[in-house]
């Protein structure tokens, strides 16, 4: 058996991050991770970067070739090879990154847990057994696929992960879901040149954000020639010589539907990969209802909680209910996004060896963003959020198009949203739906993070053109 100070489940971005920390303190330490094709974790290669650097290709493809699906399908081959290399080179850096620090020791293969110190490596026909003082979990998530009738016979649908690594543009992209994902690779392939049909099962579209918002963003997935159906309930899909055929029912009035494409993307949210751990063994509970992937990681044998969706529960310090087992990134299951992973690490950090009092009570609010075009931005209350919770509130809104950078950007769509407290001064939430708006949130993000007042907002002086300009007009009101 072999023993090291730390072991790290997974090759995420907390997990990596933390493992070059242990490792400059002469820790050492072991990373585990089932594939090579996923060093550096979900984000490098099948999430954030991939995606948004198709995004950006999908942009320039739909100014040059609008309408013209022959030219587009060329840029769109051209464009995932570019994203292929790119990939490429973020795992092999991320690899160099662990391969020249002696303390690391790189295992590929399957963890799962024999006890709460203990965990068995299989790799192909061999096992390895190893013993931390030390577990962190930073298995990340995967893509949930619902139980429709002929998803998983298909050989058209894909999930996010698996349509990346298509060269084929799709002429109609039917997509399952209307969450982030869902509406990203929409926007992606509506930009492509693909004709896309969006279902989404709710009776209300982004329903997470206020009214005018959800309603400014309809319209812009609408001159993008994307196709929104809410209340849409798939009975069932089939294959075809064509394609695939999709079957769906409308919730709202109970009338079918039939729709054909040559794609299917299911982007109705993903799972923590729990599967192999066996926690139980390491002291880690599970709460029995829905138990996704839990069954490789033997959870069970190490006393691990999970809660009723299969995530690891941890508390406010990411410490699991097993001694010296710790969870970080999409495996907790709360707000899946590559930044928090990181956060995740220096919360950590400071547990083992700061002052110990970050948690993950202390990093709210949390900004948001999602790359539609233009792209959604999220910060803090919505204006129906404020109301339910008794504030007295002013709100603005003006049209990005108000915005001079706007117009030299061709990108007039979209609104730019603030309420405010009126007793206090202080910005409760901001919503922007513009160009550039995941930058400009984080100027937002500031302002409500270190307490100022809408004030230096309105008052501040910005580089000129810029989409920053728009919040001396959004505050301008109050």
């Amino acid at each position: 058996m072999k023993q090291y100070d730390a072991i790290i489940i997974g090759f995420g971005k907390g997990g990596k991050l933390l493992a070059a920390e242990l490792a400059e303190r002469n820790w050492k330490v072991a990373i585990v991770e089932r594939s090579p094709q996923m060093y550096g974790g979900t984000c490098v290669n099948v999430g954030c970067i991939p995606t948004k650097a198709l995004i950006h290709e999908s942009e320039y493809a739909e100014r040059r070739y609008y309408d013209d699906y022959k030219n587009q399908s060329k840029l769109y081959a051209l464009a995932v090879a570019r994203k292929d290399k790119l990939v490429s080179f973020l795992r092999e850096k991320n690899y160099e990154n662990v391969k020249n620090k002696p303390s690391i020791t790189l295992y590929d293969g399957t963890a799962s847990f024999l006890s709460e110190n203990t965990i068995r490596i299989i790799s192909g026909k061999d096992e390895t057994i190893l013993e931390g003082k030390e577990i962190f979990i930073n298995t990340g998530s995967s893509p949930i696929l619902p139980a429709i009738d002929g998803l998983k016979e298909s050989k058209y649908v894909y999930t996010s992960e698996t349509l990346l690594q298509s060269d084929k543009l799709p002429a109609h992209l039917l997509v399952i879901g209307g969450g982030a994902v869902g509406l990203e690779f929409a926007t992606m392939y509506a930009g492509f040149g693909s004709h896309v049909t969006l279902l989404e099962a709710g009776n209300r579209f982004l329903p997470k954000v206020d009214r005018d918002i959800a309603a400014s963003m309809l319209e812009a997935l609408n001159r993008k020639r994307i196709n929104v159906r809410l209340n849409a309930r798939v009975q069932s899909v089939y294959d075809t010589a064509e394609g695939i055929t999709l079957t769906y029912t409308d919730s709202a009035n109970g009338t079918p539907y039939y729709l054909k494409g040559d794609a299917l993307l299911v982007a109705i949210g993903r799972k923590a990969n729990t599967a192999s751990l066996d926690l139980e063994a390491g002291g880690i509970r599970n709460d029995r209802g829905r138990k996704p992937m839990t069954a490789e990681l033997n959870l069970e044998k190490a006393g691990i909680q999970t809660d009723k969706r299969g995530a690891i529960v941890v508390d406010n310090q990411l410490r699991t209910t097993a001694p010296h087992v710790w969870a970080l990134g999409d495996v907790k299951g709360d707000e899946q996004f590559d930044y928090l992973s990181i956060d995740d690490f220096r919360i950590i950090r400071n547990q083992l060896f700061e002052n110990k009092k970050r948690s993950t009570k202390d990093r709210y609010p949390i900004p948001f963003a999602i790359f539609t075009d233009p792209p959604l931005a999220h910060i803090g209350l919505t204006e129906e959020e404020a109301m339910k919770n008794g504030y007295s509130i002013h709100v603005a809104r003006i049209p990005a198009a108000m915005i001079p950078r706007a117009r030299t950007l061709h990108s007039i769509d979209g609104m730019l949203k603030a309420i405010v407290d009126i007793h206090t001064g202080r910005i409760l939430g901001c919503t922007l739906l513009c160009a550039d708006a995941p930058e400009v949130i984080n100027t937002v993000a500031s302002i409500m993070k270190t307490g100022q007042r809408y004030h230096f907002l309105r008052d501040f002086i910005f580089t000129h053109p810029s989409m920053n300009e728009g919040l001396n007009m959004l505050f301008k009101p109050f």
